[in-house]
């Protein structure tokens, strides 16, 4: 008889022993950026060791002991141009044909901002022998290395 009991066997049950209903409270769910009590301790102790994921949003300000001083150049504001006199429409249509624009050489850079001058000094008279111009201009009298070195300069269109 001992023999019978030690076979192993598979069985289906029909029914559902819980009647679907699990016990969710041994599995808990948090948020990926910690659980409650985790964030709990962040606002409870801000001096901690703990830091506070701001998601990437800047502060206005900061904490002076127990008082939030707020900066008002730190605010961020939205600048809104009115467009409401605007023919234009705010969107483009798919419809609109493709814009293909060869690229912009030092050629056409020359062309645009030295050519209209050197052909008005030619025209009236205003240039040397040897082609410079008699009365130069500031971006004329510029050494390659200082053009250089303000081309690198904070708020120049290269960067």
């Amino acid at each position: 008889m001992s023999l019978i009991n030690m076979i192993i066997k598979r069985s289906i049950f029909t029914t559902a022993r819980n009647c679907g209903k699990r016990n969710f409270r041994k599995f808990p769910l948090y948020n990926k950026r910690g659980s409650k009590v985790f964030k709990q301790q962040q606002i409870e102790n801000p001096n901690s060791d703990i830091p506070i994921n701001k998601r990437g949003v800047r502060d206005i300000g900061y904490q002076n002991g127990d008082k939030f001083v707020v900066i008002p150049e730190r605010i961020p504001e939205l600048i809104v141009p009115d467009i409401s006199n605007c023919s234009l429409k705010p969107y483009v249509s798919y419809r609109a044909p493709d814009v293909f624009q060869s690229k912009f050489t030092e050629q056409d850079l020359f062309n645009v901002v030295y050519s209209p001058k050197i052909v008005k000094d030619f025209k009236e008279g205003k240039l040397a022998e040897d082609g410079q111009p008699l009365n130069p201009s500031e971006n004329e009298k510029m050494s390659a290395e200082e053009a250089k070195l303000r081309a690198k300069r904070t708020g120049s269109d290269i960067f």
